[in-house]
């Protein structure tokens, strides 16, 4: 593979919006899809207001996961579940900025467990937040709709926040991921790429499809490049 071409981004249905009721079933149908993760929303009535699903859950999906999981921490001190949460199956953690007043000594904790460590951004907070931890993480989850619900329209200002976040990644010398959530379909997924996004989780425009199988492949074939498809496969 040529060095100098920039790698596919990676893509993380999020079970968000999956059928509750059949999760073996719809994390299965997932294990030989284009999906490079799965991304697990946690929510707790508090930090935002509405509750998903918490540890017993994430065990159970980990036991048929063929992808790794990514879990997005919606909840208030999140310090006091990241081992168990770990212990779960968790592949990354991601915690809210606005949710940690002592940021840097919880992604050292995400870290020492041995998680990919990530911070999250509401759509209101400012890029710059993380200007002195940056180089710290392994993953920054922008955050393109506002957090506790799943199926809202994408907001159009993530595209030049996304831009902002890949300068200051690149100035603070930090190889942190780019994720987005929220919003994601075909029609805004190059542009989020082209701003600098690596990570792309899309949850109702997926599981909402008649079939999220092909609907993935779709995005990926979108996302792929002819000249890369064949290193990508």
């Amino acid at each position: 593979m040529n060095p100098t071409r920039r790698m596919a981004p990676l893509l993380a249905p999020s079970l968000l919006a999956a059928d509750f009721g059949n999760l073996q079933f719809e994390t299965e149908r997932l294990a030989g899809s284009a999906a490079d993760w799965l991304h697990f929303d946690v929510m707790d009535g508090r930090f935002v207001p509405n509750i998903s699903f918490g540890m017993p859950v994430l065990q159970a999906v980990h036991r048929h996961a063929q992808q790794p999981i990514d879990v997005h921490l919606m909840i208030e001190e999140p310090q006091h579940y990241l081992s168990a949460f770990r212990d779960a199956g968790a592949a990354n953690i991601t915690v809210h900025y606005e949710a940690c007043p002592h940021l840097h000594r919880v992604v050292q904790q995400i870290k020492q467990l041995g998680c990919r460590a990530g911070v999250a951004l509401n759509p209101h907070t400012p890029v710059w937040v993380l200007e002195e931890i940056a180089a710290d993480l392994d993953l920054v989850c922008v955050m393109s709709v506002n957090p506790g619900f799943g199926g809202q329209t994408f907001i159009p200002n993530t595209l030049r926040k996304v831009a902002a976040l890949k300068e200051l990644l690149v100035d603070s010398g930090s190889a942190a991921l780019i994720e987005i959530d929220g919003g994601v379909t075909l029609d805004n997924a190059s542009a989020l790429v082209e701003a600098g996004a690596d990570v792309l989780v899309a949850g109702s425009f997926v599981f909402n499809s008649p079939d999220p199988v092909a609907t993935l492949a779709q995005m990926r074939q979108q996302l792929v490049a002819p000249a890369d498809m064949e290193d990508y496969n």
